[in-house]
């Protein structure tokens, strides 16, 4: 699953696809609507690929968790992000039990919800990440070399 070129923009609603870039910023296609619109570099731009969950410990990429939320629900949508807030402070617990429940605020578990229900519309959450696939791929014969000595 390839989150660096899906887009959350600060004010707009819903996830933005990048179709191009230009000048002035980026061309984006609103995954609601389906229409492109530009996107200019004084707007607050995030891709998915960069934003992270705070847990107790070490922040956890926003991929690891849609991931497992992907597990728990069979590939199916989840809540609706409108649901209670017992609700989805329950989902994002079941998994992600350690998050920090002083930092991440229910309009967060609210968006974290809504995006992810957008990407299974999609078909854009997949279990296969193949940059980990190649790195282990390429670990593997490393490892049997340093036995072999």
């Amino acid at each position: 699953m390839d989150l660096s070129k899906i887009l959350s923009i600060a004010g707009k609603p819903g996830l933005f696809q990048m179709i191009s870039q230009s000048k002035s910023g980026l061309i984006v296609e609103s995954f609601t609507d389906g229409r492109r619109i530009p996107a200019f570099s004084h707007e607050r731009i995030s891709s998915l690929e960069e934003i992270s969950i705070f847990t107790e410990t070490d922040d956890v990429p926003l991929k690891e968790v849609f991931t497992a939320i992907f597990k728990k629900e069979d590939g199916k949508k989840t809540i609706s992000h409108k649901s209670s807030a017992k609700e989805l402070k329950e989902l994002l617990t079941s998994v992600l039990p350690d998050y920090d429940e002083e930092r991440v605020y229910v309009s967060d578990i609210k968006k974290l919800i809504n995006w992810y229900n957008q990407l299974v519309e999609k078909n854009l959450i997949d279990l296969e990440d193949k940059n980990t696939e190649e790195s282990k791929e390429e670990e593997s014969p490393a490892e049997e070399n340093t036995e072999d000595k």
